[in-house]
């Protein structure tokens, strides 16, 4: 029996699974059987994700992970994508991205040995270029959310995040008073590092805006 696993992730709260459950009717149609689809909402930059993670634990010899993208695999850096594929393939199972590597040229029954060894470099290669493009399309979002940001700072259109003022205001008195660092973050329920941050903003709380 031919066993697929099927992984779906989305990074916002306005993407859904719907196409994700399209991939198991593919799937079922190349006769294969899905014992599980794993979904969960997470970034693509991390590899420490509780459903992937799972996925990787179900894996037994033979089976294939289908995702919709490599993108829902890893927009890891290349050395840290290559590593979460080559968990995947340590179990011995083999990933399938439609487009990519299509369940259909996974059947590789009856083809001479050399044409294997070709089709499996092959297909490695595709891999590894398809990481590389997800990593890079990854950079290229974050700088063209970056320079959009910078040039509404520009228009002064973009103010940022308000900060909270109130534990600012907290800091600065405790501080003032000769509460430790320690203290008053703990006072204050905030990290130390965020009370040296805010201490270094103001000379005086005056400057602390109301």
């Amino acid at each position: 029996m031919k066993i697929a696993r099927i992984y779906g992730r989305v990074s916002t709260d306005d993407q859904d699974f719907k196409r994700q459950y399209r991939l198991e009717e593919e799937a079922r149609k190349q006769g294969y059987y899905v014992a599980k689809t794993y979904m969960e909402k997470a970034s693509g930059t991390t590899a420490d994700r509780p459903k992937l993670n799972e996925l990787i634990d179900d894996l037994q010899l033979g089976d294939v992970v289908i995702a919709e993208n490599i993108d829902r695999i890893s927009r890891l850096r290349l050395p840290d994508a290559e590593r979460l594929v080559n968990r995947i393939k340590d179990k011995g199972a083999v990933l399938s991205i439609p487009g990519l590597l299509d369940l259909s040229q996974l059947n590789m029954d009856g083809q001479p040995e050399i044409a294997k060894i070709y089709l499996n470099g092959l297909s490695d290669m595709l891999l590894k270029v398809a990481l590389l493009i997800a990593r890079q399309d990854y950079e290229t979002r974050k700088e063209r959310q970056h320079q959009g940001i910078w040039q509404a700072r520009q228009q002064g259109k973009y103010r940022g995040r308000r900060p909270d003022v109130n534990l600012h205001r907290n800091v600065f008195r405790l501080r003032n008073a000769g509460t430790s660092i320690n203290e008053t973050a703990k006072l204050a329920e905030c990290s130390p590092t965020t009370v040296k941050k805010i201490m270094k903003m103001y000379s005086s709380i005056d400057d602390i805006p109301l």
